[in-house]
């Protein structure tokens, strides 16, 4: 007879968990229980490219420099929006850079953009709280959200020319446990990502290593040149072991209720602990978009700093949608379930089309 080890494991590699029956009795998830203690001792330890200009930022000061815009048009100042007032504004809003029209940031960067005060030390502690999330699938799996934010994501290049830069940048990493034991990691890499095995990625102790790139901020499990394909050819994302990230550090932490799609506050550490716990959750629930919506094609007539849209990919693009968007029910270790490879290679890169 297969021990309960093995049912839950081949529960999660076939993607049942979230179906699985739930535990009855189970503290509710509304009150602030802390995070699982799992969720600490195995989180990644990350590193930012050593070339990196645009570093992680706090969602605070994000807020504070963005006005909530609906076809252009702006519904409310920069001091409208804030932790508290979020999820009262439709999904249909942009949270739009005060400063104007993001053209040609690498010239003249607002500071809030570039966020240096988020560079890490050299301990690994970066002033801007990273975001923890425990999902629980059932009374064996949970998925447990390491997010990442950044004010500003600087795009890449094809043929020299430069794509896909936007105000605000969600990425993360999320480790499933079974039976309190991670099983698997998934890094996000823009519009996709890769899974891998547990015991396949490099480590330092019980904690995975990743790899944040330069500028558009995707999370691999090497350093080095990492190539993914895109509509219009090649682009390759650079990482390296440059600026050590410990999130367990500084972070805001939170538990997802995968039936009634809500989110509790768990309590955190560092400032993120602090800002936190004059906050509520609910800021989590919202759908709209983190940064400007897409300029129109001609904005400004110069190659160099304005719009230009070319087969579809444009220079500037859309700000993201948040955590809440990112399938924090996913039953699949990956963000797309239709077609979710779990690599037993670290060396293997999920390619995108």
């Amino acid at each position: 007879m297969p021990s309960i080890r093995q049912v839950s494991t081949f529960l999660a590699l076939a993607g049942l968990a979230a179906a699985a029956p739930r535990k009855h009795g189970k503290p509710t998830l509304h009150k602030r229980e802390a995070l699982p203690e799992y969720a600490i001792t195995y989180a990644p330890l990350s590193y930012l490219y050593s070339g990196e200009k645009w570093w992680p930022s706090d969602i605070t000061v994000h807020l504070a420099n963005v006005e909530p815009e609906v076809n252009f048009t702006a519904i409310g100042g920069n001091d409208s929006v804030t932790v508290d007032t979020l999820d009262s504004l439709a999904s249909d809003v942009y949270l739009t850079a005060s400063d104007g029209p993001i053209l040609d940031p690498s010239k003249s960067t607002p500071a809030w953009l570039a966020s240096d005060y988020g560079i890490p030390d050299s301990d690994g502690l970066s002033a801007a709280p990273g975001l923890i999330i425990a999902a629980e699938k059932n009374s064996t799996t949970t998925d447990v959200f390491y997010f990442y934010f950044y004010s500003y994501n600087y795009g890449g290049e094809v043929l020299d020319i430069h794509f896909d830069d936007h105000v605000g940048d969600w990425e993360h990493v999320m480790i499933r446990f079974v039976d309190e034991e991670p099983y698997a990691i998934y890094c996000s890499q823009h519009s996709a990502g890769s899974a891998y095995y547990w015991h396949v990625v490099d480590f330092s102790g019980d904690r995975p290593l990743t790899y944040i790139a330069y500028g558009g901020h995707a999370n691999y499990v090497t350093a080095g040149t990492q190539d993914y394909t895109i509509a219009l050819g090649i682009v390759t994302d650079t990482t390296d072991a440059g600026y050590l990230w410990d999130m367990t550090l500084n972070y805001r932490g939170y538990w997802y209720d995968v039936d009634t799609e809500e989110f509790s506050i768990a309590g955190g550490a560092g400032t993120g602990a602090t800002e936190e716990s004059a906050e509520t959750a609910g800021w989590l629930s919202w759908l709209g978009c983190w940064g400007d919506e897409e300029y129109p094609d001609g904005l400004l007539d110069d190659i160099e700093t304005g719009q230009y849209c070319i087969v579809g990919e444009c220079h500037y693009t859309t700000g993201p949608t948040g955590p809440v968007d990112k399938n924090l029910g996913r039953t699949t270790v990956c963000q797309k379930e239709d077609d979710c490879t779990i690599f037993d290679s670290i060396d293997d890169l999920t390619h995108q089309s």
